[in-house]
């Protein structure tokens, strides 16, 4: 490719008809013709070969085409096709120099040769120059005719010829006047027009359907070179704005776009080159299919790599983006206004068949990016829908309100992040996503209900619970011909302050009565199963609370203090009592009795258990005699509310009575041994003997005082010993025991009587003198007798024996 200062040239087709697809690419770079749109023309020049078509061009356009050397002899200069760019003019114009015809260095291939280029130039070129010698117009034998039948013949071969303007340039003017030359040049052009066989379409087809004849003379290039330049210079002028509506070209027609012009002219010259007919309408669907396929594919490579889309496409992964739709409809509209821009001068049908496969293309690579951003914009606003949700019934909001609220205010939400993110040219329906997140919502607001109803029935339920389990408990424990009345009314009383406080907290739920009659139903039921739980429990028991009130009735008084069994008590008739209550217990916890059914479970039990008489009766009965407790269910009352049968009433009474045993036997023991503590006497008999036999002895005793102080003495230590032995209470389990214990303490205990006694004795009289006020006496009456000494040693004794003070025998007399 040669290139000028301004002008730069390329071979477009070499002298063996190959196709210079490299350099006319490279050439098309340079002139920057892509940028031109449909703002271009094409002028060719054709003519026979040393006519000087170079040197017209070059100094018509400026261009750099090889010359012939005239000294060197006349011959081919221009071999193939050349391409160059006008400099100076506009719009840009491209110029072909096409390989002169007549040459004798082609032969028999000028033929060929001659009609590819010809129908080559008339198939791309807007402007066709003709250059021609003067003296040959008005010649039969004239040497452009050949050429004119050539460029007339091609055309038929043209389906739709593009309208082309063919400028005969005659070379070498005469004295001539132009005036008197163009009407016998467009005579000679119009008869060969005639001549030239046509198709049966065309047949009465004018010549200006196809072509604008313009003509122009110069003067001889060599003869009057000054006058040949400012002839070329004038006709320069009318190269400028060629293509526009008066120009040259002003009413050309199927231009293929600047940035298809490569495309087009090689696959026209392959077509050529195959010597098949040039269907230019096709060819013009074929070259804009390709480049608007080869732009669109451009388009969508530079959006995969455009910086904005893939930061917008790595953003919405992680989260929502506001503005999302205006952003990226913003670089979509951008990428599709590039290709139309590009693509504006093709086939409109093409254009807009590519620029919809681009933007499905498009399309189909964001619309993943769009989905995130919907799933984001639904799972966020799922969780503003809780928080928010939450936070409502959490201020007291009414559930149903605060549900249908917070619904609508999140829906509308949702809704209008999915404007913000609609893509324009895309027609997605966001509805299933909708659907979603209105069933997400759904869902959540039916969970959190089914928790709050369950929280509030396990709420009421645990009131009930906590309101009836230890009542129930102490009335049962109480047992009463009131305990079951007592219950029914405080079951009564609890479940309807609970139902009352139910049914108002489930009118903020906006639920059927049907649901919440159930609701309070079960409500209801579960308290009743709360008493009868509670009962069956109690029953399980019963053995353990009949042991119990039977101990607390027999084994404590009317004032709930312990018994002392003094021998007063009728033991018997506390055991009945004690008894009776019990039975009552049992009585009480055999059935559950809410329902208010009168039953006789009790007098069963009473004629069948503690009756006496009627117990005597039974047992004088034969062996069939009926037995009223020989049943598994009571009289009256349903299996399901019976809790102790009558069997398992008479097996409990039975073991009850078994293990209450032992406790009457230790009362009647205890008893027992109390009377004969109580009678320590001897009989009066013994007494009045006594006295009757040891009358002497006591008068013996009367005359001598003496006597009386010795007893007096022995009766202290006697004192002390049985003080000190506890000689009562050994003997209270027996005599042999009360022996055997005393024979282990009689001989320690007189030791330690003896010790303390000398002790007493060492001490000196002031070092407390009242510690022994015996001792104490003695240090300032020196009358005392022995008989002192001993009672106040006694009285110390018994004193530390008992840990108890006592008083001395003479304050006792």
């Amino acid at each position: 490719m040669a290139k000028s200062e301004e002008c730069c040239s390329t071979q477009l087709i070499d002298g063996d008809g190959i196709f210079n697809d490299t350099g006319i690419d490279q050439f098309i770079k340079e002139v920057k013709l892509g940028e031109c749109g449909l703002s271009y023309a094409v002028v060719s020049i054709m003519g026979p070969q040393s006519s000087g078509k170079s040197t017209l061009l070059n100094n018509l356009f400026g261009t750099n085409f090889r010359e012939m050397d005239a000294f060197k002899g006349r011959s081919q200069t221009t071999k193939g096709i050349w391409l160059a760019n006008c400099a100076g003019i506009e719009p840009c114009t491209l110029v072909m120099d096409l390989e002169g015809t007549d040459g004798r260095e082609r032969g028999e291939d000028d033929t060929a040769f001659e009609k590819q280029s010809a129908l080559f130039a008339l198939a791309v070129s807007d402007i066709v120059l003709i250059n021609m010698w003067c003296h040959d117009i008005g010649r039969e034998q004239a040497a452009n005719k050949p050429l004119l039948k050539t460029v007339f013949q091609v055309m038929m071969r043209l389906f739709s010829p593009r309208k082309t303007t063919l400028m005969f340039v005659i070379r070498d003017k005469t004295r001539t006047p132009l005036e008197n030359l163009e009407p016998v040049l467009r005579e000679d052009i119009q008869k060969i027009w005639d001549s030239v066989p046509k198709p049966q379409a065309h047949k009465e087809t004018p010549l200006s359907e196809f072509f604008n004849v313009e003509v122009v003379a110069l003067s001889s290039y060599e003869e009057k070179e000054e006058q040949f330049k400012e002839q070329v210079a004038n006709l320069r002028q009318r190269f400028f704005h060629s293509i526009a509506p008066g120009g040259l070209a002003g009413d050309r027609r199927g231009a293929v776009p600047a940035s298809g012009f490569s495309f087009s002219a090689q696959q026209i010259w392959k077509v050529i080159k195959e010597n098949k007919d040039l269907d230019l309408p096709a060819h013009k669907v074929m070259v804009a299919t390709v480049r608007c396929e080869e732009i669109a594919n451009e388009k969508y490579v530079s959006f995969m790599a455009n910086e904005n889309w893939c930061l917008l496409e790595e953003a919405v992964q992680s989260g929502p983006i506001a503005g999302f739709g205006k952003k990226l409809n913003s670089i979509l509209y951008t990428f599709l206004s590039e290709y139309e821009a590009e693509a504006t001068y093709f086939d409109e049908g093409v254009r807009s068949a590519k620029r919809k496969q681009l933007e499905e293309k498009l399309l189909q690579l964001v619309q993943p990016a769009y989905q995130s951003m919907l799933g984001h914009l639904r799972s966020g606003t799922l969780q503003k829908f809780k928080e928010a949700f939450e936070k409502a019934l959490n201020g007291g909001e009414g559930f149903s309100m605060a549900a249908r609220n917070c619904t609508e205010s999140y829906m509308a939400l949702f809704d209008e992040g999915c404007a913000d993110a609609v893509v324009e040219l895309a027609n997605w329906d966001s509805s299933k996503v909708r659907d979603k997140l209105h069933r997400d919502i759904d869902a959540h607001v039916a969970s959190v209900r089914a928790a709050k109803l369950s929280e509030l029935t396990s709420s009421y339920e645990a009131k009930l619970n906590e309101a009836l389990s230890g009542p129930v408990e102490a009335l049962l424990d109480g047992a009463s011909n009131e305990t079951w009345p007592a219950i029914r009314k405080l079951l009564q009383r609890e479940t309807e302050s609970a139902i009352s406080g139910l049914s108002g907290a489930l009118s903020g739920f906006d639920m059927d009565e049907q649901t919440k009659d159930k609701m309070l139903t079960s409500l209801e039921d579960y308290a009743r199963g709360v008493v009868e739980a509670k009962a069956r429990e109690e029953a399980g028991r019963v053995l353990i609370r009949m042991k119990d009130r039977f101990s607390t009735l027999f084994s404590h008084d009317s004032d709930s203090m312990p018994r002392v069994w003094t021998g007063k008590e009728d033991i018997r008739a506390i055991t009945k009592t004690a008894r009776s209550a019990s039975l009552k217990l049992l009585s009480v916890m055999a059935a559950i009795r809410l329902d208010d059914n009168a039953d006789n479970i009790e007098n069963t039990l009473s004629s069948a258990l503690v009756d006496t008489k009627n117990n005597a009766a039974v047992t004088d009965r034969s062996i069939t005699a009926f037995d009223p407790l020989a049943s598994s269910t009571w009289e009256q009352v349903p299996p399901a509310k019976t809790l102790i049968t009558p069997v398992q009433c008479k097996s409990l009474w039975r073991q009850f009575r078994a293990e209450t045993e032992y406790s009457v036997t230790q009362a009647i023991s205890a008893q027992e041994a109390n009377k004969r503590n109580n009678n320590w006497l001897p009989p009066p008999w013994a007494i009045v003997a006594l006295i009757v036999l040891g009358f002497n002895e006591f008068m013996t005793l009367l005359r001598n005082p003496l006597y009386l102080g010795v007893i007096f003495v022995g009766f202290l230590i006697m004192k002390a010993l049985w003080v000190q032995l506890d000689i009562s209470g050994e003997f209270r389990n027996g005599a042999l025991p009360g022996l055997l214990s005393l024979s282990t303490k009689f001989l320690p205990t007189v030791m330690n009587l003896l010790r303390k006694l000398a002790e007493e004795g060492q001490m000196p009289a002031n070092n407390n003198p009242q510690r022994n006020p015996a001792v104490a006496s003695k240090g300032f009456q020196n009358g005392s007798t022995s008989s002192d000494l001993s009672s106040s040693a006694s009285s110390e004794v018994t004193s530390s024996g008992n840990g108890t003070e006592y008083s001395s025998p003479t304050k006792e007399d």
